[in-house]
């Protein structure tokens, strides 16, 4: 990919899964990285991981739920690497399937506040750095493709990730003025820990997930690997004409406009 090598990146939820694939990838590409997690023993794991394979980078410990720990943690990783060119909104849970009259309400805050207001809170502390730094920059948002064509036993979920499309659009034409670009990567089914703990704890998440991987062309799951790469060409200078887009990296699943 053009354009990565020196390029500082924050990418939240970065201690496991997805977001471990896309900090070593973006490392792989020359980035240096700020690896953002609550969990502060997963962010280290993730640094050492890079750092064997001649990357750098650095952790930024933050519950992203809370913009002023997000504000502290920003600050901290521009203090120490010099300043972030590109934002990674990565972090995000879901819960076992279930259907929605079973929803517990607490729950669905849970899954918002993660979700949705996580992701609104970093791109708003980096919107204001970007603006500041006066050199453009790039946001890249991981949503779902539940938030695309709905997910049975997700509503909440669907919802949250709708959302993060929806509003990354709108902030793709506010930051253009600032040569800001803003998209989405929307996964099918990952194979990830957090899938396969899912899995685990209903009967539903198992029968859905079985029909998904049967109705998808390729008739697998979405590596985390895939969807790094994904990112790293929407982070990449290969991508500077494009904003405003959302990719699905789902081998077929949700064939959509």
């Amino acid at each position: 990919m053009k354009g990565l090598e020196n390029k500082v990146a924050l990418v939240t939820g970065g201690g496991s899964g997805i977001g471990r694939e896309i900090c070593v990838r973006l490392a792989k590409e020359g980035a240096k990285v700020a690896i953002n997690d609550i969990d502060e023993e997963a962010a280290q794991e993730t640094l050492d991981l890079l750092e064997k394979n001649g990357g750098e980078g650095t952790t930024a410990i933050a519950d992203v739920t809370d913009i002023e720990a997000v504000r502290a943690a920003v600050s901290d990783v521009i203090d120490e690497l010099g300043r972030i060119d590109i934002l990674v909104n990565n972090a995000g849970w879901d819960r076992p399937l279930d259907w929605f009259v079973n929803d517990d309400p607490e729950v669905w805050n849970d899954i918002i506040n993660l979700n949705f207001k996580g992701n609104l809170n970093c791109s708003r502390v980096i919107a204001e750095k970007f603006m500041d730094q006066g050199e453009g920059g790039k946001i890249i948002n991981i949503a779902s493709d539940t938030g695309r064509v709905g997910g049975t036993g997700e509503v909440v979920y669907s919802g949250t990730k709708g959302a993060i499309i929806a509003y990354t659009k709108a902030l793709a034409r506010e930051l253009a003025r600032y040569k800001v670009n803003c998209n989405v990567v929307s996964p099918g089914l990952a194979d990830t820990p957090l899938t396969q703990k899912m899995e685990e704890g209903s009967d539903l998440s198992k029968k859905v997930f079985e029909a998904i991987e049967n109705q998808t062309p390729f008739k697998r799951l979405v590596k985390p690997e895939e969807i790094a790469a994904a990112v790293a060409f929407l982070a990449s200078e290969d991508a500077d004409f494009i904003t405003g887009q959302v990719l699905s990296v789902s081998g077929g699943m949700s064939m959509v406009d």
